[in-house]
């Protein structure tokens, strides 16, 4: 067993660094993931802030979670981009050749987005702080927001793992993105719900990039969280499980 089990992540380790290998080469990969946001938070903040009420001074302490959340979103859909790639090029039935781990393939992706991610939005905090961003978390709540991050990603990770395995275009593989992208706009994300119409406020406060924004905004600030953070777990959990169950399905396809 702790052989097969060493066989498994020594494999895995090979494909997380080809793929991140992939990552460093490809430009635009890197402007859309992080510089994007990066200029969505500088416009927000500095054009559009002034005119913006949200009942803090410091709108960049506001806007930075929703930032974080729509630059996961764009991420992953480099996910579901690479799959599509492999299953394209032949590498699953080449790789099934060779004595290697099956599932090593599909988790070195799985990895990458969680690695590659994490590095986003390390880039985008520094900046944020650049602009003014400051908390006065502690280390635990930093590690619960890391948590909450790290848990979106994989969610939404495995919702790519569909798209890019049984899509029959690059345009089908990563256009499912785009709604994950801009769901932040209908959120509490750049603006408190209390602002929008009825039907938009209805939907805004009961869907899950709101209650995940709150739940890190008020870990960042240090102020209680209350039933957000529940809320925000359930729905990256239950993301999550929705999603790994029928992206295995698709793998099994593919085995």
């Amino acid at each position: 067993m702790e052989t097969v089990q060493h066989h498994f992540f020594t494999d895995m380790g090979v494909m997380v660094g080809r793929s991140m290998r992939h990552i460093s080469r490809s430009l635009d990969t890197i402007v859309t993931v992080t510089i994007m946001p990066i200029a969505m938070m500088l416009l927000f903040v500095y054009v559009f802030g002034g005119a913006i009420r949200t009942g803090t001074d410091n709108y960049v302490n506001y806007l930075l979670p929703g930032i974080l959340l729509m630059a996961i979103a764009s991420g992953i859909s480099y996910t579901a981009f690479r799959l599509f790639t492999d299953v394209q090029r032949g590498l699953f039935e080449r790789f099934y050749t060779m004595p290697i781990s099956r599932s090593a393939l599909l988790w070195g992706h799985v990895i990458t987005s969680l690695v590659s991610n994490a590095i986003s939005v390390f880039v985008i905090i520094l900046v944020a702080l650049i602009m003014g961003f400051r908390s006065s978390a502690g280390v635990l709540p930093w590690l619960a927001v890391a948590g909450i991050l790290a848990l979106f990603t994989l969610a939404l990770t495995w919702v790519a793992v569909i798209p890019g395995l049984s899509a029959k275009t690059i345009d089908g593989a990563s256009a499912f993105s785009y709604p994950l992208i801009f769901l932040p706009f209908i959120s509490s994300a750049f603006v408190p719900t209390a602002s929008m119409p009825t039907v938009v406020r209805v939907f805004a406060e009961n869907q899950p990039v709101t209650s995940i924004v709150e739940a890190i905004r008020a870990l960042l600030s240090g102020q209680p969280v209350g039933h957000d953070i529940w809320i925000a777990l359930a729905w990256c959990c239950g993301i999550m499980l929705v999603a790994g169950f029928f992206a295995m399905r698709a793998y099994k396809k593919r085995v």
